[in-house]
């Protein structure tokens, strides 16, 4: 009988199962202790790969929200506001279905034709082209208009809201409000939005002006809030919430006075219109301080071509013959002026070159005060060589030339230069060629003049107050020097009397009725890269004038650089600069200064009555329609109102749009009321266009669209 083979091969196999039994148990081992010794680390020291899991947890269900600070204003003198935060909108509307309230009411838009039809009143669009938006494919979440959407004002925004549109919604973004219109725009500056690219957020940032000179300041910092809530947003009930409250900007004063502001603007923006300028600046100083009243400049922020400078301080430039009134002071000042000498007039040839009169022929023998009065070059050449060039430069140093003034506010100040080689060069200066000043420099200087020798810094910010209401910064008058005596400074206001008032003087044109002026003329060729330019427009016009001449109360001083237009001299267009300003200031009596006054009644007046009547409350009227009489003013009887704010007279009958640039949106507002046409503004500050022209005819069927810029 045959036995089976024993099957030693299944003790193999057990074998071999035994062993990977074992090792799979050990593995199993290994791991659960891996994961057991790294739970408990992570469990008693809660990090994984540095990243902390308890602060973790904590971001995730942390809510931090910014509290933005509010931007700083900027006042006048009186407290009134120059520039304040507002803000600008953008629309949207809402298309995804599947937005609702909690009680089911549509947030979305339910009928596109008639909000097409609406939003065509408000936007600068057909209803046919919002349709479009609203039909967008593929039915996004939400549309846009476009830049017709953006830039809105609150105005606007207001009356989009009040239309109820279901799906119509808004978007705010910070933006600078410049309540005061065209106003010192270069001095003020201008803000604008700034995206922080790494948190997202909108700011405003000064730019330039006292915006830009003062933004850390204005600025203020944001404060935070931040609390623990769940994935739903509800705040869990023992989280401790943590705040730091944001730190508003600081307000800053300015010396301003916005009567005055407001005058000089219209008068500066008259003779821009009118002689058609490369640039005309005016500013008013108070003699005995230094405070500046009011300050201009065409070009502004806002004009076609735009000006992105302060003139004031960053412009060099050779003076002309204002400076005579520095280099009479030092040739008195040092005793080498003897007013009876005399000398040839015309021409004198000296240093390898010629210095001619402006009338080249002359006026044969003069005295040297006839030199001031007529002012002669040749005449002045005399008196710097007389004193000596060591002995005048020593008077340019003294009266502040050739270094900055550092007004408070007023940045990138350019210091001006002189080779001063030479005696031809040497004795140009003393007639403002061949040196360069600012005008704050020159202003400065005249302070000396006015100032019975106490030479002063101009100043143009009062203050600086923060948040709490505390002065953190008063700026109060500096004597920065005392370059001649007293007595020099009264007989060199004699002399420019003389330039007024004398039959020989040359500006007649500034005599003021009931105030004794002195003044100075001057008339600089400018300088290029091949030399001085010629022809009667290529000249910069300057007058510089002090009232009342024997105690000044004030200094203006007035440059007119290249006007292409003089069917009127010079002189008479910087006199209808200077005269109005400087008799407003000179016959406001006190008590009269407040800026608010109360509107009259002028309705069934003439234009011309009711306008006159306005002017001398220091109202600016604005007649519209060709009636006889007004039987309509924008501002009711009774109402009060600023100084040289717009009033509009509606006289019926036939109208034409008169010229609004540089209104502000009140202002277009009242208007388009007066005229009841359909108003569309877009942008921010005062207008830079408007879509009918100026003087053209007006009737109720049109659309007024007006864009406004803040770059002041």
């Amino acid at each position: 009988m045959n036995k089976e083979p024993q099957r030693t091969r299944n003790k193999k196999n057990n074998s071999n199962q035994g062993n990977f039994g074992k090792w799979l148990f050990l593995i199993t081992i290994g791991l659960f202790s891996l994961f057991f010794v790294r739970f408990a680390y992570i469990a008693i020291n809660k990090d994984v790969q540095h990243v902390n899991l308890k602060s973790q947890a904590e971001q995730i269900y942390t809510q931090r929200q910014i509290i933005q600070a509010k931007r700083g204003n900027i006042y006048d003198s009186k407290g009134t506001t120059i520039a304040t935060d507002t803000s600008k909108y953008t629309i949207y509307a809402v298309l995804d279905h599947n937005q609702r309230s909690s009680k089911g009411k549509p947030l979305y838009v339910t009928n596109k034709a008639k909000t097409a039809r609406v939003l065509a009143k408000y936007l600068n669009m057909t209803p046919k082209q919002i349709k479009k938006h609203l039909d967008a494919k593929n039915q996004p979440y939400q549309v846009e208009f476009g830049s017709a959407g953006n830039n809105l004002s609150v105005a606007t925004m207001e009356k989009i809201k009040q239309e109820h549109l279901p799906g119509i919604n808004f978007v705010a973004t910070p933006a600078r409000q410049y309540p005061e219109g065209e106003f010192a725009s270069q001095i003020i500056g201008m803000a604008g939005p700034k995206v922080n690219t790494q948190t997202g957020q909108t700011t405003l940032s000064g730019q330039l002006g006292l915006e830009g000179y003062f933004n850390k300041e204005l600025t203020g910092k944001n404060g935070m809030r931040q609390d623990k809530r769940d994935i739903y947003g509800y705040r869990l009930a023992n989280s401790k919430g943590v705040t730091r409250e944001a730190v508003n900007g600081d307000d800053i004063y300015t010396t301003i006075d916005a009567q005055t502001q407001h005058l000089l603007e219209s008068k500066v923006n008259n003779v821009y219109k009118t002689a058609n300028p490369n640039a005309v600046t005016a500013i008013v100083m108070d003699a005995k301080t230094g405070r500046i009243v009011a300050a201009t400049q065409r070009p502004t922020l806002r004009s076609k071509n735009p000006v992105w400078r302060n003139m004031f301080v960053q412009d060099a430039y050779e003076p002309g013959s204002t400076m005579k009134i520095l280099a009479l002071s030092a040739a008195i000042d040092s005793g080498h002026f003897d007013p009876n000498a005399t000398f040839n007039s015309g021409t004198w040839a000296m240093g390898g070159g010629k210095i001619v009169d402006w009338s080249s022929g002359g006026w044969g023998m003069i005295s040297f005060k006839d030199a001031f009065d007529m002012s002669s070059n040749v005449g002045f050449a005399h008196i710097e060589q007389n004193m000596g060039a060591k002995t005048w430069m020593k008077y340019i140093r003294r009266f502040g030339l050739l270094k900055r003034v550092n007004v408070l506010g007023m940045g990138n100040e350019v210091s001006g230069f002189t080779q001063f080689k030479g005696i031809l060069e040497q004795a140009n200066t003393a007639f403002g060629q061949g040196i360069t000043v600012n005008q704050m420099q020159m202003l400065q200087a005249f302070s000396a003049v006015s100032n019975n020798g106490k030479m002063m810094r101009p100043y143009i910010v009062k203050k600086i107050v923060n948040a709490d209401g505390k002065v953190v910064k008063r700026v109060k008058p500096v004597v920065v020097g005392h370059p001649i005596k007293a007595s020099t400074a009264k007989q060199v206001r004699g002399y420019m009397e003389g330039v007024v008032y004398d039959q020989k003087g040359l500006g007649h044109d500034f005599q003021l009725k009931g105030h004794r002026i002195a003044g100075k003329t001057g008339t600089a060729q400018i300088g290029g890269a091949n030399g001085y330019s010629n022809g009667d427009t290529n000249y910069l016009y300057s007058f510089a004038g002090m009232a009342p001449a024997k105690h000044p109360r004030y200094v203006m001083y007035i440059t007119l650089r290249q006007p292409k237009n003089l069917s009127q001299p010079a002189t008479k267009q910087m006199a209808s600069i200077f005269k109005p300003v400087m008799k407003s200031l000179l016959e406001d009596k006190q008590g009269a200064n407040t800026s608010v006054i109360k509107m009259v009644n002028v309705v069934g007046q003439t234009p011309t009555a009711a306008s006159d009547r306005l002017n001398k409350l220091h109202v600016q009227p604005v007649v519209i329609g060709d009636g006889k009489k007004v039987h309509h003013q924008s501002t009711a009887p009774g109402k009060q109102l600023l100084k040289n704010q717009r009033v509009i007279l509606n006289t019926g009958g036939k109208y034409h749009m008169p010229d609004i640039s540089g209104w502000s949106a009140a202002d277009v507002q009242q208007l388009a009321n007066e005229l009841d046409i359909k108003l569309v503004e877009h942008g921010s500050g005062y207008v830079s266009k408007q879509s009918i022209k100026a003087n053209s005819k007006v009737n109720g069927h049109q659309t007024l669209i007006v864009e406004y810029q803040n770059r002041q």
